[in-house]
């Protein structure tokens, strides 16, 4: 049959169909194998027996994992349930497994060997060399540091003594003698955000 003379409508009884197919194939329904009956698929390499004993097998392991995993369940629930009873909070748990991962930490093999390490590092000759060092350095900068501060002070009342500020000092002063006398003489400078009157100091 030409293929454009096929039957096409899907309503047709005779739908798909091909009589003279030169290949002779049968048609195959999807998958390779017949609804319903699945259990004869066989993955290569393997008999129908054995199949079958595998299928049976996972559904018993399958079984038991649902089991396992209700049991489990069932514990933790027992498990929360006493430690309320005996008033363990999770903060209380987890502290106690902080505690307890750290002593597990501590007496482990790799923690051991590196404070044994450690110890003859602090030990060793050049450790302690290194330390000398470093205290010394820190004892010449702390002297360093302290002579600075004696220069810097001396340098200061140097610069208190001379001549320069001396004068900039008696301006200063001048300054501040021209400013309270005015006030003295009821000229006060009063500032903008006072709201009492200045007010004189009583005489003695």
């Amino acid at each position: 049959m030409d293929p454009a003379s096929q039957d096409i409508n899907l309503n047709s009884p005779n739908k798909g169909q091909d009589m003279d197919r030169p290949d002779g194939l049968s048609d195959v329904p999807v998958g390779g194998v017949a609804a319903g009956n699945s259990s004869a698929l066989v993955p290569a390499g393997l008999t129908e027996e054995e199949a079958e004993e595998l299928r049976v097998e996972l559904t018993k392991v399958e079984e038991e994992i649902t089991t396992l995993r209700q049991v489990l369940s069932a514990k933790e629930r027992h498990a929360t349930e006493l430690k309320r009873k005996l008033g363990l909070t999770p903060l209380e748990e987890l502290r106690q497994n902080l505690t307890r991962s750290w002593n597990d930490v501590q007496t482990s093999t790799a923690y051991m060997s590196a404070a044994a390490t450690l110890d003859d590092i602090t030990h060793s000759e050049a450790y302690k060399k290194t330390q000398e060092t470093l205290t010394q350095a820190g004892h010449k900068t702390s002297a360093a540091l302290t002579t600075m501060g004696t220069a810097i002070s001396r340098k200061l009342g140097d610069m208190r003594n001379s001549p320069t500020f001396k004068s900039f000092e008696d301006k200063m002063g001048n300054l501040k003698t021209k400013v309270v006398g005015q006030r003295g003489n009821g000229d006060s400078l009063s500032s903008p955000t006072d709201t009492n009157p200045t007010q004189e100091n009583p005489s003695f």
